[in-house]
């Protein structure tokens, strides 16, 4: 059932689609801005027939200018990067104007934006979600991409020296505020995320949010500042190196080696980072820090009247020619004004979108698509070298990489990249197209006929094309609109075993080419257009009550690629009237584009107009005559020889609307009549009515043994949330007496299964995709926990208007799944298969990790080798049989044992009801086959770790160098219980003879471990980044965090950190001082326990909204083995916050192993293989990532 990836890619090519091109859209409120800018984004911004060019005409007038600015500007040198140039509001720019075109796109009602009389634009969307906080945004269009020769680097140091230097972003600590920033390619954004008001009654924070932003565009360049980042710059160079990373820059080197992107990476050259003085710094800041190169975007529970008032009084006094006074280095000053000139003339930056990078595109387009000249890169570029197609002396050593062309017009631009590090086999296949702005009927009619062709193909490649032994381990296809890219990009990234490569390139390819010849079948046409219309309707419920951070991200990202902003209400009303005209054929159109770059290839198909780019990444050391073997000629070909095989149409696979029908569950009930008792609880609440409904939750018990919990939130509207949790997982697994890891492969071989009953596993995933269900199954040290995501309202519909026909509700068919997973899930073989393999490269790959293999180091050593905390060795992997897997899990199943936790946007009687059918006829000895006859209530314990503590030094081969350090030691588990079975409260208790009633009973509330610990955990963070990082300059960042087991008595805490290996001791020795004298010389503060409040008060409170919070928090309300967890800890949270001392967090700190003797410690160093010298510096990087996706910046 793995229905997790399979539904999670289908949001990701339909649910985020949707937000991309049609979940908002911008508008310009002309009743009230300072300045409605009348002339259109897409037009040049200055005109020779008319005044000089001047930054208070360049996005309109401004009634409420100031004179003095503009008698300023009379008397100081133009800015030299100053051009006129497209407005960076791009469609919101027009504002209502475009309402009156017809088929437009309607604009969000409730968006304002506006550009003050210095050039700077901006956007405000009121959002009530969360209330009394919101969020300010300030987006500098210049990244990386925008370096000349010896800055490369700099943006990403300007944005730590701007921000961490300012005295202004400091005043926002200890207010429940966050600031961070990031750079990328094509930009620098720099964010607030504050309450409305201080607490306690203090001043609004607007306008001290947006000082701190102001702050930044009028940065001080201190030589203190400056060395504290570089060191920070330095160490997080060594942080980001991970293999992942490195894989990453070398698929975007690739795909953009015709452009800037391939030579500009955030990241930088060492050797110029250590080199840049003031001057340097300050003259990249005031060539870029500049009115008419920013935009301010402001979401959240804010009055857009007020807030334009205090943009105009913060922002209004900023101008170009006074930035232009400090660039001081009068070559730079001529690079950046001859840049500038070539950017509006060669990059899509000024032709399509500001937001974009200075580049221009080799287009990946079907014959005879025509792509719009301004987009088009010239074959001679003539002068200026805007996208560095020459030697530079900075330039990295790489390979020529040739394009193929494998017939007449077919072009493959094929790279290789091999490593030690690398354990699989990956391909990445790309298409650049130019990005279409959704602005209109047919252009939004086009995007929904992508998402559907792209969904269907997905769904395609994950269930059906997952057979008893897969080619593939991971595939996903997808094209996406990239800002930082300045394009739309088409990727297939796949995964596979080495030696099966060439079977994975023809399973996957065929796929695609399947769905390019012939198309979607009527069945996925309804499947998917369902899934659309209940997505749309699902935002449409949610209104404003998204949260400000997704408002915000949807909002930059449509802006910026020219799309149409529309409300969630505007959107479902679009999609409604889309889908009912939208036809198979356009669907097939849709899908038949976006596969033509694999289509072309078959020697009976027309070809594409440009260059296909595939990147394969493989292990290093691979023999030519092995199978495993990959070269440029070999990739080439077997793409080629794949696109040849023949294909034939999709077949429609029969999906069931239900899993139970009525009457069999009718017949249920009557064998097994369910009856409600009251739930128990251990942390001292009353017995709960077996009959009453509660708040903020009704807990209760069925009479076979099953928990359950259920809690309404509507803030996620029409969503839910429900987690099953079986106590014992890998614990159990040792305690009972099973094979090692039998529970965790076990756990995961039901994922990667699903067959029930009379369906099979390819029926069963299509029920939960036609039912929009997530589920992801996982085994922990102590739990087995199988968590669904699903929709409330009725799914699996058919239809659309007055034809439609409801299926039953996503609440419904997450139950129908809950009880065949207890009842009657089918063990195959094939699931167990694909269980091994992903364990298996999970353990390999582990061992090339420098962070996994030394925290498994440290582990293994703390805990005396304790098989639960550790990874699985291949060789017990292979030992598992399917009959071991199933017997392990399935003892876990047992009703007694069993804890169900469900919140969302429902009816909490009618869900009741439901769990009562479903649930409570599962007869109470199900599975009593499988039940363990050893088996005990609670839990067992992480060993006690022995002192004194040992220091363990790591060496991994790897030609990069990197180390990281580690400060582990004992800790209580997450509600306080130490492994001696002794608890914080009694520790704390027994230090303090002087302690009042008063303290006794604060301290004695079974919850007061849980929060000291919480806040604990903040104040050490935070003590950590001012000595590691700011003081000393040893690292990036430095991380503090428990192991937070909750059935498990005890545990172990972990301070990470990152550094270059020359720094890798001292960094530790840091990390060791500063816990030291948190004990002694530097004790908490009421002020470090007020900020540490703030933060954990506001985490909760955010988190509240999601179901996904509340299930998390019901789970264990009623379960023995955690014995301090019962309903106090979610009704007494604040009182119990609140109530904490410093007093209270020195003692419970004391519980915790961190004297001198108490210590572990680690430090992973990585060695040059034999044979190969370590490299200096010099590593060119591209933005952290997560996985292969795209996107991602230095922050």
């Amino acid at each position: 059932m793995r229905i997790l990836i399979v539904h999670a890619l289908l949001l990701t090519t339909v649910s985020i689609s949707v937000d991309g091109f049609s979940f908002h859209s911008p508008r310009c409120d002309t009743s009230t801005q300072p300045k409605r800018a009348a002339n259109r984004a897409s037009v040049v911004l200055n005109d020779s027939n008319k005044e000089s060019f001047s930054l208070s005409t360049l996005f309109g007038k401004n009634k409420s200018g100031s004179s003095s600015n503009q008698n300023l500007k009379s008397t100081l040198e133009p800015h030299p990067s100053v051009r006129p140039h497209i407005s960076p509001l791009n469609r919101l720019m027009n504002g209502h104007n475009d309402e009156n075109t017809p088929n437009s796109l309607p604009f969000h009602p409730d968006v304002r934006s506006g550009v003050l009389d210095n050039g700077l634009p901006y956007v405000i969307l009121p959002n009530r979600s969360p209330p009394g906080r919101f969020e300010a945004h300030l987006q500098v269009f210049s990244g990386s991409a925008d370096e000349l020769e010896p800055q490369q680097g700099i943006a990403h140091l300007t944005e730590h020296v701007a921000y961490m230097g300012s005295r202004k972003r400091e005043r926002l600590f200890g207010t429940g505020s966050q600031t961070n920033a990031y750079t990328d390619f094509h930009h620098t954004v720099f964010y607030a995320a504050c309450p409305v008001r201080a607490p306690r009654g203090g001043p609004f924070m607007l306008p001290m949010a947006l000082e701190a932003l102001v702050d930044v565009m009028e940065a001080r360049v201190e030589t203190s500042r400056l060395e504290k980042e570089r060191a920070a710059v330095l160490s997080e160079m060594t942080m980001v190196n991970t293999i992942e990373y490195r894989v990453e820059c070398q698929i975007l080197s690739t795909l953009h080696r015709e452009n800037r992107l391939a030579k500009r990476f955030p990241i930088g050259k060492e050797s110029l980072i250590r080199t840049w003085q003031n001057e340097d710094v300050r003259s990249w800041h005031r060539t870029h820090y500049r009115p008419d190169n920013v935009l301010l975007y402001l979401v959240g529970d804010i009055d857009p009247d007020e807030a334009e008032k205090v943009i105009s009084q913060k922002f209004g006094h900023l101008s170009a020619e006074k930035q232009a006074v400090d660039i001081k280095i009068p070559t730079i000053k001529k690079e950046a004004g001859d840049l500038a000139d070539a950017v509006l003339d060669k990059s899509v930056k000024a032709a399509q979108s500001w937001h974009y990078p200075p580049v221009r595109h080799n287009w990946c387009v079907p014959e005879g698509v025509k792509v719009d000249e301004k987009l088009v890169k010239p074959e001679e570029v003539i002068g200026y070298d805007l996208h560095l197609q020459n030697s530079y002396s900075l330039d990295e050593v790489v390979d020529v990489i040739d394009i193929n062309e494998v017939t007449s017009g077919k072009k493959i631009r094929p790279h290789i990249f091999s490593h030690e590090l690398l354990q699989a086999f990956s391909l990445h296949i790309f298409a650049k197209r130019p990005v279409e702005p959704v602005v209109d009927s047919e252009s939004f009619r086009r995007s929904l006929a992508k998402r559907i062709a792209l969904a269907a193909l997905q769904i395609r490649l994950n269930v059906g094309g997952r057979s008893d032994d897969p080619a593939f381990t991971f595939v996903e296809f997808n094209q996406l609109d990239s800002a930082r890219e300045g394009c739309a990009v088409c990727s297939l990234d796949m995964t596979a075993e080495s030696e099966r490569w060439r079977d994975a390139i023809s399973k996957s390819l065929s796929e695609i080419r399947k769905l390019g010849l012939y198309g979607v079948t009527p069945g996925e046409m309804e499947r998917y257009a369902s899934s659309l219309m209940t997505d749309a309707e699902q935002l449409a419920a949610q209104g404003d009550r998204i949260s400000h951070g997704d408002q915000l991200s949807h909002l930059m990202e449509t802006v910026a690629n020219g799309h149409t902003f529309m409300s969630p209400k505007q959107s479902y009303i679009m999609t409604a009237h889309a889908l009912q005209t939208l036809s198979l054929e356009d669907v097939n159109e849709a899908a038949a584009e976006l596969c033509s770059h694999i289509t072309g290839f078959n020697e009976a198909n027309a070809g594409v107009d440009g260059t296909t780019i595939a990147v394969a990444c493989m292990p290093k050391g691979i023999r030519e005559d092995s199978p495993a073997y990959c070269d440029a000629e070999n990739l080439v070909k077997t793409i080629y020889d794949a696109c040849q095989i023949q294909v034939e149409p999709e077949e429609d696979i029969q999906v069931p609307q239900t899993l139970i029908p009525e009457d069999e569950l009718a017949k249920a009930v009557d064998e097994n009549p369910p009856k409600w008792e009251g739930g128990k609880f251990t942390d001292g609440t009353p017995q709960t009515s077996a009959e009453v409904l509660t708040r903020p939750f009704t807990l209760r018990r069925l009479s076979n043994g099953i928990r359950v919990g259920v809690a309404n939130n509507p803030a996620e509207s029409q969503r839910g949330h429900l987690r099953m949790v079986a106590p014992g997982g890998r614990d159990a697994e040792k305690r009972l007496g099973f094979k090692k890891g039998s529970m965790a492969i076990g756990a995961r071989t039901m994922q990667e299964g699903g067959a029930f009953g009379p369906w099979t596993r390819e029926q069963v995933e299509l029920f939960c995709v036609d039912h929009l269900l997530i589920v992801e199954i996982t085994c922990t040290e102590e739990s087995i926990t199988i968590d669904f995501v699903f929709p409330t309202t009725n799914v699996g519909n058919v239809g659309f208007g007055d034809d439609i026909q409801l299926g039953i509700t996503g609440t419904e068919a997450v139950l129908q799944v809950v009880r065949e997973i207890i009842m009657g899930f089918r063990w195959e073989e094939d699931a167990l298969g694909r269980s091994k393999q992903s364990f298996r490269s999970s353990h390999e790959s582990l061992q090339k990790n420098l962070e996994g293999l030394s925290t498994e180091r440290i582990v293994e050593t703390m805990t005396q080798n304790d098989d639960r905390f550790l990874s699985i060795d291949v060789d017990d992997v292979n030992s598992i049989t399917l009959e071991e897997a199933k017997l392990a899990v399935m003892s876990q199943m047992i009703p007694e044992a069993l804890e169900v936790s469900v919140a969302g946007d429902f009816n909490v009687e009618e869900v009741i009801n439901m769990i009562f059918k479903y649930l409570g006829s599962i007869p109470a000895e199900v599975n009593e086959e499988c039940k363990q006859a050893a088996i005990s209530k609670g839990s067992g314990s992480v060993p006690q770790i022995p002192s004194p503590g040992k220091f363990i030094d790591l060496a991994l081969e790897d030609p990069d160098p990197r180390a990281v350090a580690y400060v582990s030691g004992s800790a209580p588990n997450s509600w306080g219980l130490l492994s001696d079975g002794t608890t914080v409260a009694e520790h704390v208790l027994a230090a303090d003879k002087r302690a009042s009633e008063y303290d006794k009973i604060r301290r004695n509330h079974p919850l007061f471990a849980h929060v000291a610990l919480s806040l604990i955990s903040e104040i050490v963070n935070r003590r950590l980044f001012s000595n590691v990082r700011e003081r000393k300059q040893l690292t990036y960042d430095a991380n503090f965090s428990f192991s937070n087991f909750e059935r498990l008595a005890g545990g172990w805490y972990l301070v990470t950190v990152t550094a270059s290996k020359e720094k890798a001791e001292r960094a530790l020795e840091a990390c060791k001082e500063t816990l030291a004298t948190l004990r002694r010389s530097q004790t908490i503060t009421s002020d470090n326990v007020e900020s540490a409040k703030r933060v954990v008060l506001n985490r909760h409170e955010g988190e509240l909204r999601t179901s996904a919070y509340w299930a998390q928090l019901m789970s264990g309300l009623q379960e023995e083995s955690i014995p301090l967890k019962g309903p106090l800890s979610v009704t007494d949270f604040h009182k119990v916050v609140e109530s904490i001392t410093p007093r209270d967090l020195q003692l419970t700190l004391e519980t915790l192993g961190i004297g001198d003797d108490d210590l572990y410690t680690t430090i992973g160093r990585t060695i040059p293989p034999e044979g190969v010298e370590e490299t200096e510096d010099e590593l060119t990087s591209l933005p952290q990532t997560v996985g292969m996706r795209r996107g991602g910046a230095l922050h």
